[in-house]
């Protein structure tokens, strides 16, 4: 595929907004279809980003020939129904995280984009940050030795509401899934599965997870990571890599970082940043002119480009394996969703 990038986008929300901003500055890559329950919803979006066509059901978009990809903007309830019936009409899809409800429908989705060729990629667009990507560079080089901590959290208040969509087991609501997401996949970034999960959890009338807490170890490598989200608490929001030869730490924002900062004993503290220069001599990776959701965008159009079906910068077996940790820890915390039957 050497042209132009078409988009659809499917749902209407703010992270489809955000998304459709961003894809506007972006070269070679551009949306031409949107998708809502409801027509009005998708003409009202289409009109304020200058979409030329709009539909009122999703399989209509799915049937667009001149779609080639859809990203799914939909509550986390509705990825797997929404990212099936898009693969199963031949179009390649970018699902938001968390990628689905549970392991089990991820492995669903990852099954179907296999069998059909089909290229798939959860949207973590952490992972596809320079900064991070640099970040993890160094880590693989040895720059911090062996990784024995890491600790990231995200937390944010509302107030959230009974009504809200956070507050609702059937939409996948509470912390982990849209929150805990984060820091979940930062660790397993760096240390993959994690062979112990414990969790600990506040939990809302409803039966969602208001504010969790999860300890998370690999034997083999010696390693845990403290990791927490809330929907009830302001947490800073940080991460810090802890290895036997020093340590990374990236400041508010870690999930879309644009510095952090090694240290290691003997050496003044290096400040790596996206545009490659640090107040201490520190170099990171080029983010060539980009910002927000054009990291993963961009990497979505590179590997149509190449005609991959897997992102190597966010693999599908990496994204499931971030599932059967969410599930651990549910099981542990007591958090069920309708749709774990």
């Amino acid at each position: 595929m050497d042209r132009v990038v078409r988009w659809g986008v499917l749902a209407t929300g703010g992270i489809a907004a955000t998304f459709a901003e961003d894809l506007r500055s972006l070269p070679g890559s551009e949306v031409v279809a949107v998708a809502s329950r409801t027509e009005t919803s998708a003409r009202a979006f289409a009109e304020r980003f200058g979409i030329p066509r709009a539909y009122g059901d999703w399989a209509a978009l799915a049937a667009d020939d001149e779609v080639d990809v859809v990203y799914v903007a939909t509550p986390h309830s509705a990825h797997r129904e929404a990212a099936a019936l898009c693969l199963e009409a031949g179009k390649h899809v970018l699902c938001e995280k968390a990628f689905t409800l549970n392991a089990r429908e991820a492995e669903e989705l990852v099954k179907l984009a296999r069998d059909r060729g089909l290229f798939l990629m959860e949207a973590m667009w952490t992972y596809c940050n320079p900064v991070v990507r640099r970040m993890a560079e160094l880590v693989r080089d040895g720059a911090i030795g062996d990784i024995r901590t890491v600790q990231a959290d995200f937390g944010i208040t509302g107030p959230f509401g009974a009504g809200h969509r956070l507050r609702d087991p059937a939409l996948g609501g509470g912390a982990l899934l849209d929150l805990g997401v984060y820091p979940v996949s930062f660790a397993q970034l760096l240390l993959g599965e994690p062979d112990r999960v414990q969790a600990d959890a506040l939990l809302s009338p409803e039966g969602v997870d208001l504010h969790t807490a999860m300890l998370l170890g690999w034997s083999e490598a010696g390693a845990t990571a403290l990791l927490n989200c809330s929907i009830v608490a302001d947490t800073p929001r940080t991460a810090s890599i802890t290895g036997t030869k020093g340590r990374i730490d990236f400041p508010p924002g870690f999930f879309y970082p644009e510095r952090f900062v090694l240290h290691r004993p003997g050496h003044d503290p290096e400040e790596f940043t996206a545009e490659g220069h640090g107040a201490a001599g520190g170099s990171g990776g080029s983010g060539e002119g980009l910002r927000g959701l054009q990291f993963e965008q961009a990497e979505v159009a590179r590997a149509l480009r190449a005609g991959e079906t897997e992102s190597p910068l966010v693999p599908l077996d990496g994204s499931l394996a971030v599932m059967r940790t969410l599930d651990a820890v549910r099981d542990r915390i007591g958090v069920r969703y309708p749709a774990d039957g």
